[in-house]
């Protein structure tokens, strides 16, 4: 996470460091304030949008996966910084940093050596890591010095981004209502930067990458993409136009459509975007199924999320993309007995502090696009255009999983896009 982050992020931190940055950040993920801001999510929804119309026009393959990732930056940039990012039809500064130290990223297991060991990548990482943290070093002193020169108290004043509701949780931790007393020292806006780091990262990239599956799961299970159709034209209305001007007025709608949930939960169970790691405490074991203890003193547990998404002691027909599973009734053989055996997003008080913003912003892109356009998986067309020989699938599955920051789908997952009728 070092790279990505500086080291001092939400995933690494311990104990009371931990506890207080959690806190200070958990006011811009509850849902609650996710709702108010889904009129601004909405603006880069519309430019993406935009974009698949132009592509259905072309009638040519695109890849899903570089257009998903800019979808998902400009969302994040903007609830998090208030920042346009633009990435859907420019570059920046900061996201291509972001972008660049992804593919810079090293995680020891690279067959070539060269690759392993690329002389360049100190010098990359050290080059992005100096640009993000100076945009993101930029946007928190602005942000500060506003919210304690600002004539409003903080516990009257709406705050629009994320940014700022952790810095009015700061300030009031520090200096009660004495704002204009508060200050920031090197340790805790360091510390600051590489949550908002960690947030810009995690929130666009796992995100895009399960938008990704959810439109090839949809292409290949033409059923599954009626039935949800028709939930939408229940509780949007009959006109797939209007659905933005009425998700910007009541976004609490978005809570009314639990197959949409369904398919989401489904497709995270079957591709999950990341898996989780923990530190074993002194005397913790592991306890198999026919009773073996495994200790654990001096390693670290990974929580492998595909392995245990797909495992058939937990799952009825655990390799079918099932999204009815999550809403039969607990006499039906699908019903889902353990609950923990889902761990897209964790549990306990280290789970995923940004669990409701990303389910939010997938109702809300499939809400928006999938009775307006057809998006279809176009992997023979795009192995037509790329003869080189090399293994296409895995346990049969074309568009298998790559790790590149978070797991993304083989090829940049290859589709055609067209208008729905």
């Amino acid at each position: 996470m070092k790279p990505m982050t500086g080291g001092m992020d939400l995933a690494t931190l311990e104990g009371q460091q931990w506890k207080t940055w959690r806190t200070v950040f958990n006011p811009g993920f509850s849902a609650n304030y996710l709702m108010t801001v889904v009129p601004q999510m909405l603006k880069d929804v519309v430019v993406f949008c935009k974009i698949l119309e132009k592509q259905a026009a072309s009638g040519e393959v695109f890849a899903m996966d570089p257009l998903t990732i800019n979808l998902n930056l400009d969302i994040i940039g903007r609830l998090a910084l208030e920042t346009t990012f633009g990435s859907q039809r420019q570059k920046n500064s900061f996201t291509s940093a972001l972008r660049s130290q992804i593919r810079w990223l090293s995680f020891g297991n690279e067959a070539n050596i060269f690759e392993r060991w690329h002389p360049l990548r100190p010098i990359m990482r050290f080059w992005n890591t100096r640009r993000m943290a100076s945009f993101v070093s930029h946007e928190l002193d602005e942000r500060f010095r506003r919210n304690i020169n600002s004539s409003e108290s903080i516990g009257t004043r709406r705050s629009r981004t994320i940014i700022d509701l952790a810095l009015d949780k700061y300030i009031t931790g520090q200096a009660g209502d004495k704002k204009d007393e508060a200050t920031m020292d090197a340790t805790s806006k360091n510390a600051a930067i590489s949550q908002i780091r960690t947030f810009l990262f995690a929130g666009h990239d796992t995100s895009s990458s399960t938008l990704c599956y959810c439109y090839h799961l949809l292409s290949m299970h033409p059923q599954v993409r009626q039935e949800v159709i028709a939930e939408h034209k229940r509780v949007l209305g009959p006109d797939p136009g209007q659905v933005a001007s009425l998700l910007s007025e009541k976004p609490h709608i978005l809570n009314e459509l639990p197959y949409t949930v369904a398919i989401i939960k489904e497709t995270l169970r079957l591709y999950p975007p990341a898996s989780s790691a923990r530190q074993a405490e002194p005397g913790a074991s592991i306890v198999a199924s026919d009773g073996r203890r495994c200790p654990t003193d001096g390693f670290w547990a990974w929580s492998n999320h595909l392995a245990i998404h797909r495992d058939p002691n937990s799952w009825n027909q655990p390799d079918d993309f099932l999204p009815q599973r999550w809403l039969v009734a607990k006499d039906d053989p699908l019903f889902v007995t353990d609950k923990s055996a889902w761990r897209s997003f964790e549990y306990g008080p280290r789970n995923c502090i940004g669990q409701e913003l990303a389910m939010l912003e997938l109702k809300l892109i499939l809400a928006v696009t999938l009775r307006k356009f057809k998006v279809e998986s176009a992997y023979d067309d795009y192995d037509k255009l790329h003869s080189q020989q090399r293994i296409k699938t895995v346990d049969g599955d074309r568009a298998y999983q790559i790790l590149f920051g978070a797991a993304h789908p083989n090829d940049g997952f290859p589709y055609k896009v067209s208008m729905s009728t």
